[in-house]
């Protein structure tokens, strides 16, 4: 059975048994301060359990696309070694909320198991949760005993709490669990070892297949339990270990799912799979890899080096790394599997197809950046290997190695690989000291601790927002929470009602203030959590059962309202002008500005922009009016032709925005009119990933703003060029002056640069074989740089060469030292070191390479003295043949 027929079973199984079937939600997490991506697929239900939103269906099925790259749940580091972890999975899944409860659930999961799957009943084992006496919780006596009417006894076992306690973080929902286990050996196998003896011990044949939670309590901040109001159903399978099963593989990479990946990378590579247990992981590390990127990258989520994007950026980087070290390939590749890896999965998961270009044109920008990258840390561990020399004994800095890990990207277990070859290791110590360091800065910068929420009114349901008729309105405290984030302490509110717009979709959230008459509570900023919308105040208002007048800041809300029009006009005029192949893939839209980013393989030309900017304003000076429909069912809207963006979360209903031909999906705050925006100007267009572009744009004041500080700017520039009649011409002509001047310096440096080197060669003395020459340049126009292409050109034009140049620049005195390549080599000189010693006869420092280093210091009279310190060296240094004598 392949995988997509194995897939769809699973749908009908459930459909059949009145479950709605809903498509998987985005990997991306925007609304959840504690994930940045889907790891599970009761992700998206998480209001649901938490009883922050309303239940729809009391049944639901799915298929989620999930990652697990970071926090708790982290599985990178062992993909690829096994034959069953994953960055990339997709969960099936099975939900009842306070529905059916244990019996169904355990019921329905071995039919399905072995009716549909077929998978032979004694091979299966099950789990239940032995009780904790700590937490005063008893065995799932229940469970086992519904068990009982499938398994033998021996083939249901009692689990701890770390396995069979199930928690979606340190608070919130949580219950004990089931797992279903499936024995993979062969026969004679099983009869000397009994499966129930290799359950949860880490053995690759014997692994679990299915959890099934029965979440029926809360965790408290306290660290206490209590009983939920509704008990609830949430079920998780590996659908890549179902597979493997089903089709009787010893490996989740021996199926289909990834088999025509990892033939495509033999293709490529001219290497065969199976052949080698390090091209086997390496092959097996890419064909993971490739899809948890991709489906990233289909979900709108770019490679950065922030946040979630830095974590895509990090499994890319890793997939080259294991390309570039263990299949020796030098030029991208991974943007070939591209087409390979959506042949397994697009017909399941649409926008993987509908974005299949942008995906292929960015995993290749990032994949040639990090071969440079890659070719960069060689050139520079090289080079830390060449400083360390015999003094580190085979040893080099860790810090050094983190460096190039934290700042050039360079991988750690490469810079190991690497040393090793040479003979050499690094200073783990000090690299795990800096790793530290770098944490304890992450986790201050981003530790947030929230206490629990504190009832006010006992109101269940989402509160609801009135902000797009009116921006004040009477309200009442439902909720609170103290909150402390960088060691600054605010509360969290949830009223009944609110005016106040939750950040999302790329708009900012509101401010204001709430007012009993009383007292006036400043409104900071309001998001969205769990489906609750969450206003943010430094303190709690005095009398928290009193009825508020809400109010949002109009002035702040009428420019962003300007701005996230302005953004549909925007996007419009960009898909007419470039092609509809434009499409928005991030934005913010706040007071001040506009910044759109969208998908186009170019830059603009100035043509292409005027055009642009000409059509926004042509739309806005025609005054159309705004077209508003609310909870309008999600296909009848993309049947109107409705934009809709890959990685937002849409409900049944939506609400469409219309301006003329711009028709979008969109939750924000608009205009009435698009003769209300005033104005509009582009600032600035750029590039932020490959094949993605980004414009900023200002409207109304902010425009006005723009061209008034143009014009000012214009009027001090011609102030100072005594406002000549064609300003542009004038400040052309000085430009060319300039480059005239700078052609005839250029003549003139070159002159006193050889009138330097002449000076300097009359001084020349021969210790042996070794050409001494030093001097000290009396010269105004003696610069730095005039001293290094001095130093450099003797370099090239005398052997063996020992110079030392002295000069005082801007009353101060400097030093360079230049060594012949054989004499750092064969005399021990080291150009760095003499100049560190020699600068202090002038109370001065310096530093460089071992064959050029400069210094400055304090006290000019004394360049002299530092020039005989610098020469000392070459009379106390003892070649290899001297050695030899």
């Amino acid at each position: 059975m392949d995988s997509e027929a194995i897939r769809q079973k699973f749908l009908d199984f459930f459909r059949s048994r009145s479950h709605e079937i809903v498509p998987s939600a985005s990997m991306i997490i925007k609304d959840d301060p504690t994930l940045m991506f889907t790891n599970a697929g009761m992700n998206q239900f998480k209001e649901i359990f938490l009883d922050n939103a309303p239940v729809r269906y009391t049944r639901i099925a799915n298929t989620q696309k999930c990652l697990r790259v970071s926090g708790k749940h982290n599985d990178l580091e062992e993909v690829g070694h096994d034959g069953y972890h994953h960055t990339m999975f997709e969960m099936l899944g099975n939900w009842s909320f306070g529905d059916y409860f244990k019996k169904e659930a355990i019921a329905w999961a071995w039919d399905f198991l072995v009716d549909e799957m077929k998978i032979p009943r004694e091979r299966l084992y099950a789990t239940v949760f032995e009780g904790n006496i700590g937490e005063n919780l008893e065995m799932d006596r229940e469970s086992y005993s519904i068990w009982e009417q499938f398994l033998p006894g021996d083939h249901i076992l009692t689990g701890s709490k770390k396995d069979n306690f199930w928690e979606m973080g340190d608070t919130g929902p949580c219950g004990p669990c089931s797992e279903i286990h499936v024995d993979l050996r062969t026969d004679d196998e099983s009869v000397r070892m009994k499966g129930s003896e290799l359950v949860n011990t880490g053995d690759p044949r014997v692994i679990e297949i299915w959890n099934l939670v029965f979440i029926q309590y809360n965790r408290r901040t306290d660290g206490g339990l209590s009983l939920l109001p509704k008990k609830h159903i949430d079920t998780g399978m590996g659908f890549e270990r179902l597979c493997m099963v089903v089709q009787q593989k010893c490996s989740n990479y021996d199926t289909d799912l990834f088999q025509p990946i990892i033939r495509e990378i033999s293709d490529i590579t001219g290497i065969g799979y199976g052949i080698s247990e390090v091209s086997d992981t390496a092959m097996r590390v890419i064909a993971d890899h490739i899809r948890a990127i991709s489906f990233a990258i289909a979900d709108g989520l770019l490679p950065s080096n922030t946040k979630a994007g830095y974590v895509i950026r990090r499994i890319l980087r890793r997939a080259v790394r294991y390309s570039f070290s263990f299949l020796g390939q030098k030029r991208p590749i991974l943007y070939k599997l591209v087409e390979a890896f959506i042949s397994t999965l697009g017909k399941s998961f649409p926008e993987l197809s509908a974005q299949n270009q942008l995906i292929e044109r960015v995993v290749y920008e990032e994949e040639l950046s990090f071969l440079r990258t890659l070719e960069s840390g060689v050139r520079l561990l090289d080079q830390i290997v060449a400083e360390a020399g015999e003094k580190q004994k085979g040893m080099i800095s860790g810090k050094a190695a983190f460096e190039l890990y934290d700042t050039y990207g360079f991988p750690l277990d490469l810079t190991e690989l690497m040393l090793k070859e040479q003979g050499m290791e690094i200073n783990h110590q000090e690299f795990d000291q800096e790793m530290e360091k770098q944490r304890e800065r992450s986790k201050s910068a981003s530790s947030v601790e929230s206490g629990d929420w504190m009832i006010v009114r006992d109101e269940r349901g989402v509160e609801d927002f009135v902000g797009y008729d009116q921006t004040s309105t009477h309200v009442k405290i439902n909720r609170y929470r103290k909150v402390t984030a960088r060691k600054k302490q605010v509360y969290h509110i949830v009223f009944n009602v609110t005016p106040f717009y939750a950040e999302s979709g790329g708009q900012i959230g509101d401010t204001g203030y709430i007012d009993d008459g009383r007292e006036k509570i400043r409104i900071l900023d309001t998001f969205k959590e769990h489906g609750l919308i969450i206003h943010v105040v430094e303190k709690l208002p005095e009398d928290l059962s009193g009825t508020f007048t809400a109010l949002v800041n109009d002035e702040l809300r009428w420019d962003t309202a300007k701005n996230h029009t302005a953004t549909h006009l925007l996007h419009h005029a960009l898909r007419s002008v470039l092609g509809k192949h434009v499409e928005q893939k991030g934005s913010l839209v706040s007071p001040d500005y506009l910044r759109f980013d969208f998908s186009h393989f170019q830059k603009l030309t100035d043509e292409e922009m005027n055009r642009v900017e000409m059509m926004v304003n042509h739309m806005i000076r025609s005054g159309i009016e705004r077209h508003e429909m609310r909870s309008v069912p999600v296909e009848k809207a993309r049947e109107m032709g409705a934009m809709a963006l890959f990685g937002e979360k849409y409900g049944d209903k939506v609400r469409v925005i219309q301006f003329g031909d711009s028709v979008e999906l969109c939750g924000g705050i608009h205009v009435e009119s698009t003769s209300q925006i005033g104005m509009f100007k582009i600032i600035s267009e750029g590039s932020v990933a490959a094949g993605i572009r980004r414009i900023e744009a200002v409207t109304g004041r902010k425009a006005e703003e723009y061209y008034r500080e143009l014009e000012n700017k214009f009027r001090r520039i011609e102030d100072l060029l005594n406002k000549p009649q064609d300003v542009v011409r004038a400040v052309s002509n000085i430009i060319h002056e300039k480059a005239l001047l700078e052609r005839q310096m250029g003549d003139f440096i070159k002159i006193q640069v050889e009138s330097f080197k002449k000076q300097l060669t009359q001084n020349l003395e021969k210790h042996g074989e070794v050409n001494i020459i030093t001097g000290n340049l009396e010269n105004s126009v003696v610069d730095a740089g005039i001293i290094r292409d001095v130093a450099y050109q003797m370099r090239k034009e005398t052997d063996n060469l020992f110079l030392v140049i002295g000069a005082v620049i801007g009353n101060k005195p400097h030093l360079a030292v230049m060594i012949s390549d054989n004499l750092v080599k064969d005399r021990n000189l080291n150009a760095g070191e003499i100049i560190r010693t020699a600068a202090r006869e002038f109370k001065g420092e310096g530093g460089g390479q071992s064959f050029f280093a400069t210094a400055g210091g304090k006290e000019p009279d004394k360049i002299d003295k530092a020039i005989r310190k610098a020469v000392e060296f070459v009379f106390a240094a003892k070649g290899k043949k001297d050695s030899e004598q």
